[in-house]
C-alpha cells in the first residue's frame, strides 16, 4: 500500500513560526483616589477593599499610590493625604499634579461625593463603586437639609453617568451593578469585582451563652437603633448578650437607647473581631443598604450565619435560607432571630454552608479580577 505523505508547504513558502499571543500589557502605575485611608477612625469596608487591592497589586509588581483625605498610615504602597475629611475633595486635583504627576490608570473611588476625576485627568480613569447612595442622601440630610440631599444625589448621578462616560465602572456586587444601570449607566461599561475575605485561621470556640454580634460604623443607614428595638422583643425569649462592634457619630445616641444585655465595644483589633465572630451565635446586619456587606462574608468564613434585611448588597452576600436569613420586615427579622437562636442544629447547618460560600471569595481572586479589568480599562481608553 502506498505510504501516506504528510502535507507540507512548497519550499518557496517558508513555514511561519506559531508564537503564543503576546501578553496583555497591564498598567504599571495605578493611583487610587479615595475619601479615607484604612488608618482613618471612620474607615469601613470601602477602605478595607482599597487597601487589599492596593496591597495585592503592589505584590504583583505594580506601583500603587493612594491619594486620600484625613489621617494616613505608612504602608507598602505610597499613601498621600491631600487634606482634611472634606477639604481634600477640592484639593485632589492639585495634590495629584504636585505629588503624583502622572499614572497609567487613575481609579476614582466614588462613595457619594465625587472627585470628577475624568474632567481634569486626561489619562485613563476607572470608577470603583461600592453602592449608589440614592435614598441614603435623604437619610443623611433630612428636614431642613433636604436641599443638600437633592444636590448630592444629582452630583453623584452626573458623576457616574456623565463624567465617567468614557471609562469602566467597577461594582462590588450585582446589586450595585443594577443600581448603576438604574441611574443610566450602560451595561457594557459595568464590571463586577466581588469583595474578598482573609483566611480566618484557627477558629475560637462558640460562646456557651447566647451571643449576638453586629459590626459596622455607627451611622444612620446601618440602623443599629432598629436592632436595639428588636432586641427588646428578642431578649425575653432567648436571653444572652448583644455586642455592637464599631464606632461613629451615632454611638452616643445609640448607647442611650440600649437596654439590658447590650455592650458597645468601639473599635476592636482584627484579632478581637475574629474572636467575636467565631464566638457569636449569629451576625446581625440591619443595614438599609450595602454594596456587598463584607462583614457577612467575614462571619461566614467563621461558620457564623447572618440575619439581614432583604436589601441591595446583603441579598448578594446572604443566601436566604442557606447561609442565613433575609428578612422582609422588622417582625420577620425578630422571628428569624428567635428561631435560629433556639435551634443549634439550624445554626450549625447554615454555618457550614456559609463557610463553603465564603471559600469562593478570597482577596487574591479579587485582586486578579480587578487587575484584568484595570488592563481592559486602559486598552479601552486607548481605542477611543
Amino acid at each position: 500500500m502506498p505510504q501516506h505523505v504528510p502535507h507540507s508547504l512548497p519550499p518557496t513558502f517558508p513555514r511561519v513560526a506559531q508564537h503564543p499571543p503576546a501578553p496583555v500589557p497591564q498598567p504599571r502605575r495605578i493611583v487610587f483616589l479615595a475619601h479615607r485611608d484604612l488608618d482613618n477612625p471612620q474607615a469601613g469596608g470601602s477602605e478595607l477593599l482599597v487597601d487589599r487591592l492596593a496591597d495585592g497589586l503592589t505584590r504583583l509588581g505594580h506601583q500603587v499610590t493612594l491619594l486620600c483625605g484625613g489621617p494616613a498610615a505608612y504602608r507598602d504602597y505610597r499613601v498621600i493625604s491631600a487634606g482634611g475629611a472634606y477639604g481634600h475633595f477640592l484639593r485632589a486635583r492639585t495634590a495629584f499634579a504636585q505629588q503624583v504627576g502622572d499614572c497609567d490608570l487613575l481609579v476614582e473611588v466614588c462613595n457619594g461625593m465625587p472627585y470628577f476625576a475624568p474632567v481634569w485627568h486626561r489619562g485613563p480613569t476607572m470608577c470603583l463603586v461600592n453602592h449608589v447612595h440614592t435614598d441614603l442622601w435623604k437619610m443623611r440630610f433630612g428636614g431642613p437639609m433636604a436641599p443638600a440631599a437633592r444636590i448630592g444625589r444629582r452630583l453623584e448621578q452626573w458623576a457616574l453617568t456623565g463624567a465617567q462616560q468614557r471609562g469602566l465602572l467597577v461594582a462590588v456586587s450585582p446589586s450595585t451593578a443594577r443600581a448603576l444601570r438604574g441611574i443610566g449607566v450602560e451595561r457594557s461599561r459595568i464590571r463586577v469585582v466581588h469583595n474578598g475575605v482573609e483566611e480566618p485561621g484557627p477558629l475560637v470556640a462558640r460562646s456557651a451563652e447566647p451571643l449576638f454580634v453586629a459590626v459596622g460604623r455607627l451611622v444612620e443607614y446601618k440602623r443599629v437603633d432598629l436592632l436595639l428595638r428588636l432586641w427588646e422583643r428578642v431578649r425575653p425569649v432567648v436571653g444572652g448578650r448583644l455586642v455592637i462592634v464599631g464606632d461613629g457619630p451615632e454611638r452616643e445616641r445609640l448607647e442611650r437607647l440600649a437596654g439590658a444585655g447590650v455592650e458597645f465595644t468601639g473599635h476592636v483589633s482584627e484579632a478581637r473581631k475574629h474572636e467575636l465572630l467565631c464566638a457569636a451565635w449569629l451576625l446581625l446586619h440591619p443595614s438599609a443598604l450595602e454594596g456587598w456587606g463584607l462583614v457577612v462574608t467575614e462571619a461566614a468564613a467563621r461558620e457564623t450565619p447572618a440575619i439581614a434585611f432583604d436589601v441591595p448588597g446583603l441579598r448578594d452576600s446572604v443566601v436566604d435560607g442557606e447561609t442565613g436569613v433575609l428578612a422582609r420586615g422588622e417582625s420577620s427579622f425578630a422571628a428569624a432571630w428567635c428561631a435560629l437562636a433556639l435551634s443549634a442544629h439550624r445554626r450549625e447547618v447554615m454555618g457550614k454552608a456559609a463557610r463553603d460560600l465564603a471559600a469562593r471569595y478570597r482577596w487574591d481572586r479579587t485582586v486578579r479580577r480587578f487587575r484584568l479589568v484595570a488592563g481592559e480599562a486602559v486598552r479601552g481608553w486607548g481605542a477611543l
